[in-house]
């Protein structure tokens, strides 16, 4: 354990900024899982609604900074290349 207060300090936050990073992660992992729950039904309307909202919630976790911006296209470009590629 620190002893220095500022080193304290940084403990603390860093923790509060990992729970906060941790729970955005889980939004965006959910959000994948749900497009392609969608594309294994085989609903190309609820695929695309789906879509849509898993990008927003990537997006907006990459303004936030937990994800690096390739990180993002990257994903958001794997889903809808699955959600296009539907039969």
């Amino acid at each position: 354990m620190a002893n220095i207060k500022s080193a304290k300090k940084r403990i603390l936050v860093n923790r509060t900024k990992a729970e906060r990073n941790k729970a955005i992660r889980s939004g965006v992992k959910t959000a994948i899982k749900k497009v392609y729950a969608a594309i294994a039904t085989g609903d190309k309307a609820a695929a695309t609604a789906e879509l849509s909202a898993a990008t927003k919630v990537i997006e907006m976790a990459g303004s936030k900074g937990v994800y690096h911006k390739n990180n993002i296209a990257h994903k958001v470009s794997r889903i809808s290349k699955a959600v296009n590629e539907m039969a």
